[in-house]
């Protein structure tokens, strides 16, 4: 396994949920010091590394460092827990999945229980709902869940591990989007191991918070003050069963990055994005976003008075799951096409509609 490798399966196979996003950031800062020359983190966490710190002109790429949880929120006298949603976890798919409950010292192994299919009539099945899915810590009581450490507020994390499919995908919880973390950090390496000299400031931010509102974006980029902005996110793969090409589109992973247009989106960003991709003859797909991205480029875009901001999105099947796929070659594509525009890039362009 290569040292990338390493990095990503111990980044991604970490637990960093919404709000407790500290060990997986203390994890991206200690593999991205040696390719910057500056790193800082905020009040709540978000953890940026800079290259060229004095220059006026600043860019930032980023990810969000966060992913999906339950939060511990009642405790029966049985000892069972309910839960409630930590960011957009997904009711249907919990029953019969292990969990990691984090307390203040230690991990607590339980699982999603449900009742034996025996026991269920056909046609009047329940379906999980947030009021139904209950966790299992192996307890007979309240005091006996308390005593092992767990109380309401406590974060409670889907037990999974990334694998590879077919030596083309990687497949496993919180790709969204600690693999944009993945990506950005990639592009700090290259820059470093390659001598490229940028003429500007790029503060290479990986931001939490993403998953209940974009608010680790909003608070970095009211701190950092960029000139302009490149996100890297996730998007759905549409090719799956299930999904809609008519209200997702068309996208497939394994096609490229997909740029997005919409009202956040500065148009001659992207422009210079896909000049980019066509000169290194870079692979890309298209997405409409409607009223939202509904990623960080939102509260990038918006923040300061306006900020140029643009999204690259990772094409990706079953978001929201453990088992959250994306193509090895996107992943490479995305970084590359990063890595480009910064080649590219001339700190002296007008970005002004109208001038």
């Amino acid at each position: 396994m290569t040292e990338n490798e390493e990095f990503l399966y111990t980044y991604l196979n970490n637990a960093s949920p919404t709000g407790f996003e500290a060990s997986g950031q203390q994890i991206w800062l200690d593999y991205i010091r040696p390719f910057v020359d500056t790193h800082f983190t905020d009040n709540y966490g978000t953890a940026v590394g800079v290259i060229n710190p004095e220059a006026e002109y600043k860019v930032v790429i980023e990810a969000h460092a966060d992913e999906i949880s339950w939060f511990v929120n009642y405790i029966t006298a049985e000892g069972y827990i309910y839960v409630r949603r930590n960011g957009g976890s997904d009711h249907m798919i919990a029953p019969s999945m292990r969990v990691n409950i984090h307390t203040a010292d230690k991990i607590v192994s339980g699982v999603f229980g449900w009742p034996a299919i025996h026991t269920r009539k056909e046609g009047k099945e329940e379906t999980p709902t947030l009021d139904n899915i209950f966790i299992d810590v192996g307890a007979r009581s309240k005091d006996e869940v308390e005593k092992m450490g767990i109380h309401v507020g406590c974060v409670a994390t889907f037990k999974d591990e990334l694998i590879e499919l077919n030596h083309k995908f990687y497949s496993g919880r919180a790709l969204d989007n600690r693999i944009g973390g993945y990506m950005i950090a990639q592009v700090a390496k290259r820059i470093h191991e390659s001598g490229l000299k940028l003429p500007f400031g790029l503060y290479i931010v990986n931001a939490v918070q993403e998953e209940i509102g974009l608010r680790g974006a909003q608070m970095i980029a009211a701190k950092i003050k960029p000139n302009l902005a490149v996100i890297t996110d996730v998007c759905h793969d549409t090719t799956a069963p299930m999904y809609s090409k008519v209200a997702s589109g068309d996208l497939t992973a394994g096609k490229g990055p997909v740029l997005t247009y919409g009202a956040s989106v500065h148009k001659k960003l992207l422009d210079l994005i896909v000049d980019s991709a066509n000169k290194r003859t870079i692979g890309f797909q298209r997405a409409a976003a409607s009223k939202s991205t509904g990623t960080d480029t939102d509260a990038f875009a918006y923040s300061n008075e306006g900020v140029p901001s643009a999204l690259i999105s990772l094409p990706l099947k079953y978001m929201h799951t453990t088992v959250e796929t994306a193509s090895k070659d996107d992943i490479e594509n995305v970084i590359a096409l990063i890595l480009g525009f910064l080649e590219d890039l001339d700190p002296g362009f007008d970005f002004k509609y109208i001038s």
